[in-house]
This record gives structure tokens, sequence and C-alpha cells, in this order.
């Protein structure tokens, strides 16, 4: 099954790449997460890419894995640190795929992650009614279903390796989740499907040690919104309250808070970073 990175729509081959141009914001330290391994799922761009980068800035050993593993690879050149850092090939709706890229980064890394960030995700634009039972569930595979595969693995392994206790997932839904957004029901179906998931997860894996926790990223300027019409982009802005779209970067220092022992009574939240867009 050949998938498109996290946060990239079906690309047309004559679209231009994203670059993210906004100088509003600086990374600045403020976690520690020195001696930990972090695993992060669509680390090839987007929101991936940027909680790639806060966690490498803040002492974190990274695994960054996707299905477009070159695009992994240049993630990883981006990090700071860079030998303390790998990247893997990871489709996350195939269990064997997912496992043997855990394997691989408890090799590589000498250790079990405790960091996990579920960022894999795609969507599709297409008319509810109009809408193929295999887009659907594609959509379904990637977003809600490798989710749960990648999480399922990774802490089981934690717990297996006795580390459960240090343990933190933050998956990334969307306010989608919890509006719904025309011409992508089957994404916002997922991304709402991930939100009640991460709450199932946090009351099972509490006594474990291990936390888990949600992010609703709004309007963010990854690749996926630059393949958005322009016209539905400013439209969809006009009733954000902060008036522009968020930088991936934003949404990473949340993920990053969530992951860390400052939001240690934190677990079974959906934390939105969204501009007060949807209040």
């Amino acid at each position: 099954m050949s998938l498109d990175p996290v946060n990239i729509i079906r690309q047309p081959a004559s679209a231009k790449p994203f670059v993210s141009i906004s100088p509003l914001f600086t990374m600045t330290s403020g976690n520690n997460f020195h001696g930990m391994i972090a695993m992060v799922t669509g680390g090839g761009s987007g929101i991936g890419r940027a909680v790639c980068q806060i966690l490498a800035r803040d002492g974190a050993r990274v695994s960054v894995c996707d299905v477009n593993l070159q695009a992994a690879l240049e993630t990883v050149a981006s990090l700071e640190h860079q030998g303390d850092h790998v990247a893997f090939y990871m489709d996350v709706t195939d269990k064997n795929s997912v496992c043997n890229a855990l394997s691989a980064t408890q090799e590589k890394l000498r250790g079990t992650p405790t960091l996990l960030v579920n960022s894999a995700g795609i969507v599709q634009r297409t008319r509810f009614l109009e809408m193929s039972e295999e887009t659907f569930m594609e959509v379904i595979d990637v977003n809600l279903k490798g989710t749960f595969l990648v999480s399922q693995a990774v802490c089981n392994a934690m717990i297996e390796r006795d580390v459960a206790r240090k343990g933190s997932v933050v998956n990334i839904a969307s306010l989608a989740g919890k509006n719904g957004l025309a011409m992508k029901s089957g994404y916002a179906a997922t991304k709402g499907a991930v939100m009640a998931l991460t709450k199932s997860c946090a009351k099972e894996l509490a006594k474990t040690g291990i936390r888990v926790n949600c992010v609703l990223p709004g309007a963010i300027r990854t690749p996926m919104l630059a393949l958005s019409p322009e016209e539905h982009v400013k439209e969809g802005l006009k009733t954000n309250p902060l008036g522009r779209a968020g930088e991936p970067e934003e949404v990473a220092e949340v993920v990053a808070f969530l992951l860390s022992g400052k939001s240690s009574y934190m677990s079974g939240t959906d934390v939105e970073v969204t501009g007060g867009h949807g209040f």
C-alpha cells in the first residue's frame, strides 16, 4: 500500500513544496528530555517534523518514522545533535512495518521509546455523497488504525521493558474531529475517533503510569493547508480571533508540554491549538 507522508493530501505533480515564511515563532528551550527516547510517526513533514525538532532541541533521542523514508531522513538532517537520531520507514497501517520500525529503534537507540507522538495522517477531499468505500477506508486505516497499531506496540514495549512509569503518548487529532469538516467527512470522522481512543487508552493505561493525551490543531501552515484552495483558507481565517493560521512549531510546543513532566496530572485531555477558532 503506497501512502503519502503525514499532512500531505494527494499531491499533484505540479504542486509546489510548502515553505513556512512566518517570522512569528522562535524556538526556545523549555523541557528536559535528556536520556529519553521519542518515536514520532509522520515525522517527515508538517507537524510531525516540527515535533521532532522540538524534542531534539530539548534533549530527546528521536526515531523519525514515516512512509516516506527520504522525508524522514531530511527531518533527521534538520535536528540538533544529528548523531542521536534515526529515521525509519513505517507504514502505520501494517502491523509488521510498525513492529519492525520499533525493533530497529530499540536496537539503534539502545532502549525503548517512552515518548510517542502519533502524527501520521492523510486527508481526502471528497463530497460525502460521492465518496467511495475505498477512499473512506483508506483514511480510516491511516488515521485511526495506524494510531491504534503504533500505540499498542509501543505501550506494550514500555510495559515489557519496565519503563511504562515514564511513558507519555500524544495523538494528533484535529478540531475537525470536534466540529466536523465539509468535503472531508472521512478525515473528521477519524479524528473524532482518535479523540475517543485517546480517552479510552488514558483510562486503561493509567495504572501502568502511561499518560495519553490528544492535541486538536486548527488551521496550521502545513503542506496540507498549502494545498487547500487559497480562497477557502482566507474565508476560514476570517472567523479566527487571532486572524492567522498557526505554525507547526506552535502545535509542537504543546505536544512537548504534554509529553513532559510539566503535564504530569494531565491524561485523557483534548487540547485545542486553534487561535481561538471554534469557540
